[in-house]
């Protein structure tokens, strides 16, 4: 049965890549809590993890080997990938040409010109249920222009300036335990993903360092925004650190705007826009923190005021659950959209 004859009532046979990763983990069950219509669960990671089985829907699915031929003979409508670049660079295009919507999480091909970088509320329209494939955004860039797409569309924005806060849990499985070790062993230095301790630390390093000085992750939000938002004209300046938190991403942002703002107008805007939750009572020490985004799908914004440094500037505090909003919830909601769920 092609894609284009396959119906919702049938339910969809979804493959997910990587499906013992901590993304692909939450991938499955953000399918299973927003009851996408899944006919067929087919897990895949890499051969070490073969034959473990994954629970979906009361029922058990054994985990393929991630092979050519494995992909090509399951024949997936939908394949959600979060198993790293060079995988999805080896089999998102068989399984795109095998006849699946490919929705990847990783870097590979975000900025390639002929694919789609989405957020489903930013620019979901560029969605379809045709076999190819779909960039997942990078996790703190998808939280960033959550925000900033209905302050641009109103105001015009110039320029962003953001430091992230990254919760270990960007670093999959390996950051998780590296953290947790640290901390049993008085923040002591074990062997893990991170080239220093994370316990009691901040490490400002996310990704490889490039030429210029900066990281592949900074060089990620400054070019993924502008592509998401599809204006060139907006500069992006990022500053990643990885903090020793277990859970949600959390940025300060600085945007300088082309004219005069109303920062009434903007929380309006922003209790208006879908997904974007603001939490902003300073009098009552009430603002977003990663504790409470643990879990959710939302995207949380507070600390709204105005930036006196320059004309026309705002700053703001962004936090969600990078996991969810910021990967799994992501991708499944494109998949939503391409089967008209949503």
């Amino acid at each position: 049965m092609t894609t284009q004859h396959h119906t919702q009532q049938d339910g969809f046979d979804v493959a997910v890549v990587g499906a013992t990763g901590l993304v692909g983990r939450t991938m499955i069950s953000v399918l299973q809590e927003r009851r996408f219509p899944v006919r067929r669960l087919l897990p895949f990671a890499s051969a070490r993890s073969a034959g473990s089985t994954v629970d979906f829907g009361g029922r058990s699915f054994p985990v393929q080997a991630l092979t050519e031929e494995s992909i090509r003979s399951s024949s997936p409508q939908i394949a959600l990938f979060s198993a790293g670049a060079s995988v999805s660079r080896q089999y998102g295009p068989i399984a795109a040409d095998a006849g699946a919507l490919v929705i990847d999480n990783s870097s590979a091909f975000r900025m390639d010109p002929d694919v789609p970088l989405v957020v489903p509320e930013v620019n979901g329209h560029l969605v379809s249920l045709t076999p190819g494939i779909i960039a997942n955004p990078n996790c703190s860039t998808i939280q960033m222009v959550m925000v900033l797409k209905p302050l641009h569309d109103r105001y015009r924005i110039r320029r962003v300036v953001v430091a992230t806060y990254q919760s270990v849990t960007g670093a999959g499985q390996r950051g998780v335990e590296q953290l947790h070790d640290e901390v049993k062993n008085g923040g002591k230095k074990k062997v893990g993903k991170f080239p220093h301790p994370i316990a009691f630390n901040l490490i400002p390093q996310i990704d490889e360092f490039l030429e210029d000085g900066s990281t592949k992750e900074e060089q990620k939000m400054m070019r993924e925004t502008v592509k998401i938002m599809n204006d060139p004209s907006i500069r992006v300046s990022a500053t990643c650190v990885r903090v020793p938190v277990t859970g949600g991403h959390s940025e300060s942002v600085a945007i300088e705007f082309d004219g005069p703002i109303d920062i009434d107008e903007i929380r309006h805007l922003l209790h208006a826009s879908p997904g974007v939750v603001v939490v902003d009572e300073p009098a009552r020490r009430e603002y977003p923190m990663p504790i409470h985004s643990d879990g959710r799908d939302e995207v949380f914004v507070g600390r709204i005021r105005r930036d006196p440094s320059v004309d026309h500037g705002l700053n703001l505090w962004i936090v969600a659950d990078n996991l969810r909003k910021g990967a799994a919830t992501n991708a499944v909601q494109i998949a939503e959209l391409a089967v008209g769920r949503i």
